[in-house]
């Protein structure tokens, strides 16, 4: 677990903001390489439990792996693996507290693509009648 500490794979840029410098419009088509790369940040994504542990980490900037555990009614290691995968990509970070290891989100992008999914699930849904507007 403490070679997670401090590791950090993405540009620190990214921590910043999307840093978009063209509208999606305007780029070139995604060539392969890129097409699998942003399906791999998808799939680490397409997860309820690591779903579930960024949302509590929006809620409360940083936590301990012992009360997102708690949080999300899973064993410590168990988290840590989730959290760790996260890691890998960039969107969180950890540091060590003592014998706590602490996880915060850094990537803000994710922070408005989870809002953005939210929004797109909420209007997907039975009886919403309103043109979608998550943009």
């Amino acid at each position: 677990m403490a070679s997670a500490v401090g590791k950090t794979r993405r540009p620190a840029a990214a921590a910043a903001g999307c840093g978009r410098p063209l509208p999606l419009s305007q780029r070139p088509l995604l060539s392969p390489v890129q097409a699998g790369g942003l399906a791999a940040v998808f799939r680490v994504l397409a997860n309820e439990t690591r779903l579930r542990l960024l949302h509590a980490l929006v809620r409360a900037d940083e936590l301990p792996v012992g009360q997102l555990a708690a949080a999300v009614a899973m064993k410590p290691q168990a988290v840590s693996n989730q959290l760790q995968r996260l890691a890998d990509l960039g969107i969180v970070a950890a540091r060590r507290e003592g014998t706590s290891i602490c996880y915060r989100l850094v990537d803000l992008c994710v922070r408005s693509l989870l809002e953005q999914g939210l929004c797109l699930m909420e209007q997907s849904l039975p009886g919403h009648v309103q043109a979608r507007s998550c943009c």
